[in-house]
């Protein structure tokens, strides 16, 4: 059976650009669900995310929207209406179909606008359930899923299940996989539209990754799904993850980070660090060229991606500038979004 990808990714420019140069092959086999990052102008905010899914998003992609990390609250004084609506509408106008996605702990003002946004649109929602831990909510048990359904006016068949495991590394993977087991059993059996686990492995940052060569960090995230799908025997289980950042929302940048690249290699990333040392950002120059060089450079070479192009490019100096935090940030995606997508395709494992 076909698993489909549905990679959770931070609503930056970087991020828009790899979803706008992914090829048909990709676009066939993802889901993507964009999450706004909290920002002061929550204004500006959501026109920038709206012009970006205006301007980036391939035609027919439907974007997965989650609000959840901004506040519930009106977007203007006196306006009515918070973050999904606002979104909606403005996603509405510009000819942008959207999912927008709630979860069992949101308020009735909020599962109000995800149910007029979801009518307007007509694609359905996202249910994000977190998997409980120290810290995360409960499953919703029969009568709040009867509630919440209620509430967003939709059927199940007209909802995606998304099962989110958050953050996961190599000692947490085991305890993990047995809280995800009870958290599919305890969910109620409902013909949902699509179920999918997601979880993410990628570090928090790169401080302290030893500079000048490549430092290999275990996907643990698709090895977790791995173990979830051979003990699992209900619904099958699309495939999530946070593309090449950590699960939870990033701090406010400050500075311009070192040259790097994430580079996703089978069930590793390689990620590449190097100093500054040139003017500019043109120690990128050297970091691309070690990399097309290296043995972690696909086969498919600068075929492998919109963003494996970008790199060979730089590896040559094609190109005059080497971009930027936000470019590697694209670079990266469209590489990861490539690989996961030709995995699953070709042996059905991310």
């Amino acid at each position: 059976m076909l698993v489909v990808y549905v990679p959770v990714l931070k609503g930056k420019a970087g991020e828009f650009y790899a979803l706008a140069h992914t090829s048909p092959a990709v676009r066939r086999l993802i889901r993507p669900v964009m999450e706004l990052v909290p920002d002061d102008q929550v204004r500006d905010l959501l026109e920038t995310f709206c012009d970006h899914a205006m301007n980036y998003v391939p035609d027919h992609m439907v974007l997965t929207v989650d609000c959840g990390a901004l506040s519930s609250a009106r977007v203007l004084e006196g306006d009515v209406g918070g973050p999904v609506a606002r979104v909606s509408e403005s996603l509405g106008l510009r000819g942008r179909p959207m999912s927008p996605v709630f979860r069992p702990s949101d308020r009735a003002g909020v599962l109000s606008e995800v149910a007029q946004a979801a009518a307007e649109h007509g694609h359905g929602a996202c249910l994000r359930v977190s998997v409980p831990g120290a810290d995360a909510e409960t499953v919703p048990d029969e009568g709040q899923l009867h509630a919440l359904l209620a509430s967003v006016r939709l059927e199940p068949e007209e909802v995606d299940l998304l099962l989110d495991a958050g953050p996961v590394t190599g000692p947490s993977r085991n305890t993990l996989t047995f809280r995800v087991l009870d958290a599919l059993t305890a969910l109620p059996g409902r013909p949902w539209r699509s179920v999918c686990l997601a979880s993410g492995a990628f570090p928090v940052n790169l401080t302290g990754f030893p500079r000048n060569r490549a430092t290999p960090v275990v996907r643990v995230d698709a090895r977790l799904w791995r173990d979830i799908t051979e003990r699992w025997s209900g619904t099958p289980l699309d495939y999530g993850d946070f593309g090449v950042t950590h699960p939870r929302m990033p701090p406010r940048s400050r500075g311009r980070p070192d040259p790097n690249m994430r580079y996703t290699t089978g069930s590793y990333w390689q990620v590449f660090v190097y100093p500054k040392v040139k003017s500019g950002n043109d120690d990128f120059f050297d970091l691309s060229a070690d990399l097309v060089s290296s043995p972690y450079w696909p086969a498919t070479g600068a075929g492998t991606s919109w963003g494996d192009e970008r790199l060979e490019d730089c590896a040559v100096r094609r190109r005059d500038k080497a971009g930027g935090a936000t470019q590697w940030r694209a670079w990266a995606t469209s590489h990861h979004l490539a690989v996961v997508t030709s995995r699953l395709a070709r042996d059905g494992v991310p």
